[in-house]
C-alpha cells in the first residue's frame, strides 16, 4: 500500500466540565472523559459531535479534539507529500 494510505494522523477527543466558559480549566481532572484516539480528523471530529451533542444542556461541559500527531511530530505538516 501507498504511504498516503497507510499514514494515521492520530487526534484525542476529551472533555469534561470547565471552572469558566471562556476558558480550558477542567473543573475536576478525576472527571475528564476521555473519548478517545482516533486514526483520523473526520472519525476524531464524529466523536466529538456525538459527546458534544449528548451534553448541549450543561453550558460548561466542553470536548476537545487534540491533534497527537503534531505533538508526536511537529514537523509533519511541513512535509510534502
Amino acid at each position: 500500500m501507498a504511504d498516503s494510505a497507510q499514514q494515521q494522523l492520530l487526534h484525542l477527543v476529551l472533555g469534561g466540565e470547565l471552572t469558566d466558559l471562556g476558558g480550558t480549566k477542567f473543573k475536576d481532572l478525576d472527571k475528564v472523559e476521555v473519548v478517545g484516539v482516533f486514526p483520523n480528523y473526520a472519525t476524531a471530529y464524529a466523536a466529538w459531535k456525538a459527546k458534544a451533542q449528548q451534553t448541549v444542556d450543561n453550558a460548561h461541559m466542553r470536548y476537545f479534539i487534540v491533534h497527537l500527531h503534531r505533538l508526536l511530530d511537529p514537523g509533519q505538516d511541513a512535509k510534502p507529500s
